[in-house]
């Protein structure tokens, strides 16, 4: 197949270019903008473009397929040449789903979670030696890319509810069609997109009613909208929660059957993901011990309570954390993991839902696990997302907590790391961003 991917750039965008480059296809791409890690991925692989824009140049009557990625515009000049030109063209869930169609399919879909879900089930399947594909939103370790497709008979897909193109103002995972569906909960996000807390419901509820009969829902237990929503599913359903644990020297042990299996995972939120994924598992014909044996090597994803290795003694995680709901229960896992230390907790209003003054009234008393924090604002953030700056008052207003620091550059979040730094604290820093570039883990190794 022929297939030219508008706006090659994006994260999973570049991944499936090379993943079918990879299986033979012919591919080629464009983008106005690419960054690293994309840049150098497709460098490598002699997919990166000669030259950076669109042209109506780079498509003609030969090509098979268009893969259409969500940073394009409507009017691009490519995209309406392709529909001149009557060539096919797919979103890349609805591409993936071509390519996935005649497989079992096990869908991860939640406000939060989905990744690391996504990634323990397969982090499993590959240690019991398991043929399958995947799709996933972060770079994992053991896994050259984020998306595979071959002839394996299961295929795993983080399901994204944000949109899946300019031509598909759809969800990603209403695409897949689930046979195994894992729901991990409802929080309200991507407010650009669902400007209501009713419209986000809305996506969720659709993907439930549209199960098969012969779809198995996952479902968390505890989260009251989900609950509401998925009261009459037409299929199998199956609630979980977290499953039965311990802490013992800062070191998370799970009990399971009379078995006990220490983790390298920690949280409350990741164990109740990691219950989500057993019963996925489970589907899948593999054992509770199986699981729990092949979970224990599991050291969880990029960014994702990412602890930052540091040789003099001090603990630092950066993770991904930036919903409300996202954030207190990072925040929450941390102060139960590390009981008898200092807790300082950074995080960067990056995304268009934490950059919108209306909806900032969702973090209220999200922080208040910390011992100290800090609230990260860059002013380029805003400036690109179109947004008024937020004032220092507007924050602690917000936030219901009047004690928390304010820093808008690298230079001033440094100088505030290095006056409260102890090797008695543990920092937690969370961005879905990069603090202006900041280095989170050159910093830790070289404080003293």
């Amino acid at each position: 197949m022929n297939v030219h991917f508008i706006a090659i750039g994006g994260a999973i965008m570049h991944n499936l270019a090379i993943c079918l480059q990879n299986i033979g296809h012919q591919v080629t791409g464009s983008d106005d903008i690419i960054f690293d890690p994309a840049k150098s991925n497709l460098e490598k692989v002699g997919l990166l473009p000669d030259e950076i824009g669109f042209s109506e140049s780079h498509i003609y009557e030969k090509l098979d397929a268009i893969i259409l990625g969500m940073h394009a515009k409507k009017d691009n000049v490519e995209l309406k040449r392709a529909q001149e030109l009557g060539i096919r063209i797919y979103s890349f869930p609805e591409f993936v789903f071509e390519e996935a169609k005649n497989k079992k399919r096990v869908v991860v879909a939640g406000s939060h979670g989905k990744t690391t879900t996504t990634a323990m089930i397969m982090h499993v399947l590959k240690e019991l030696n398991h043929s399958f594909d995947y799709l996933v939103g972060s770079s994992l370790k053991g896994f050259d890319l984020s998306v595979q497709l071959s002839d394996a008979p299961v295929i795993i897909l983080e399901g994204d509810e944000y949109l899946s193109s300019p031509l598909e103002m759809t969800s990603k995972f209403h695409y897949y069609q689930p046979d195994i569906a894992i729901v991990t909960g409802i929080a309200w996000d991507h407010v650009n997109v669902f400007p209501t807390w009713d419209s986000y419901v809305k996506t969720f509820k659709d993907f439930l009613d549209n199960l098969r009969e012969s779809s198995v829902a996952i479902l968390y237990s505890k989260d009251k909208t989900l609950v509401e929503i998925a009261s009459d599913l037409n299929c199998k359903t199956n609630w979980y929660q977290s499953p039965k644990y311990t802490i013992e020297s800062e070191k998370t042990i799970v009990e399971f059957n009379q078995l006990s299996y220490p983790l390298e995972i920690f949280g409350k939120h990741n164990l109740e993901n990691m219950e989500s994924a057993r019963m996925a598992c489970l589907e899948l014909d593999i054992s509770g011990k199986e699981f729990y044996e092949a979970m224990q090597s599991f050291k969880g994803t990029a960014k994702r309570l990412e602890k930052i290795e540091n040789s003099k003694g001090v603990v630092a995680y950066r993770d991904f954390a930036h919903s409300p709901s996202k954030l207190e229960a990072t925040l929450k896992s941390v102060r139960e993991q590390y009981a008898s230390k200092t807790l300082i907790a950074c995080m960067e209003l990056h995304t268009f839902s934490s950059t919108d003054k209306k909806f900032l009234e969702e973090y209220k008393g999200s922080m208040l696990p910390a011992d100290f924090s800090i609230i990260y604002m860059s002013a380029k953030a805003f400036e690109i997302k179109g947004r008024t700056v937020i004032s220092e008052e507007e924050i602690h207003k917000a936030f219901k907590q009047w004690n928390i620091q304010i820093c808008r550059t690298p230079e001033e979040l440094k100088h505030t790391l290095d006056k409260i730094y102890d090797k008695n604290h543990v920092f937690l820093l969370m961005s879905s961003g990069n603090f202006d570039g900041l280095d989170l883990s050159a910093y830790f190794n070289n404080a003293q």
